[in-house]
């Protein structure tokens, strides 16, 4: 019987542990996101110790991820973006980081959790909204009431405002969930016919998980370049007001 291709989602507790009533196990999906993070944390540390003037091949890695980034930010937040640097690089190589790993066999996807990506997403979204009101206190509110707008309506906008601005962290994190959720279903499927068809009728499906591997390859950085980029945008707002 073939494996249920969401099997792969369900979190299991490598270490059980109970405190007070409450199941804080420690799981595959905390010793994921702790390898994510030392991953991250080696690729740009011992990468960069040497500063070749010819750079390796991995020390070529960390500075294009950098200089990637850094235009991301300079782009959206222009100079003054350089102070907000340092979080949005976090913010991007986490989610680059957790994309890839689950990409090895046998991992564990943490992005492809709503509870993971739905925290990130919250993180950024009280991060904006706490910068945005201090630097501009109350007058930040002013966000929600586009300028020009006629007397009559600017409670309908208001409305419809602050619905869009709450929902920001929602679509964030849904939009990761979701693709990582789509794209790791898609692999176990079809690698459950190449399997269950047999060496010759498997061999097309075989065919199509590789380039549907490919594919993830290309979809784990671009989701978190999206991130990234809406994260820049959510702070543009809050430093513009726009």
């Amino acid at each position: 019987m073939a494996a249920n291709p969401l099997e792969q989602f369900v979190i299991k507790p490598i270490i059980p542990l109970q405190l007070a009533g409450y199941d804080v196990s420690f799981t595959q999906s905390a010793l994921w996101m702790g390898l994510a993070v030392i991953a991250a944390t080696l690729l740009m540390t011992l990468t960069m110790r040497g500063k070749a003037v010819i750079p390796g091949r991995w020390q070529n890695v960390a500075e294009m991820l950098y200089e990637f980034v850094g235009g991301i930010v300079h782009e959206n937040l222009g100079h003054e973006g350089r102070k907000y640097f340092p979080f949005v690089f976090s913010i991007f190589m986490i989610v680059l980081m957790g994309n890839l790993l689950g990409m090895i066999p046998y991992s564990f996807t943490f992005t492809s959790h709503i509870i993971v990506t739905g925290a990130l997403a919250l993180f950024v979204f009280l991060m904006a909204t706490l910068i945005g009101f201090m630097r501009h206190g109350f007058h930040f509110l002013t966000l929600f009431v586009p300028s020009g707008v006629p007397i009559f309506i600017v409670p309908l906008i208001a409305t419809i405002e602050v619905i869009s601005y709450l929902s920001r962290p929602i679509s964030l994190s849904v939009r990761l969930f979701a693709n990582m959720v789509a794209g790791h279903t898609m692999l176990k499927v079809f690698a459950g016919f190449s399997v269950g068809l047999g060496v010759v009728l498997g061999v097309l499906p075989l065919v199509v998980n590789t380039a549907l591997i490919g594919l993830e390859l290309m979809i784990a950085f671009i989701q978190a370049y999206v991130f990234s980029i809406l994260t820049c945008l959510y702070l543009k707002d809050a430093i513009e007001l726009h």
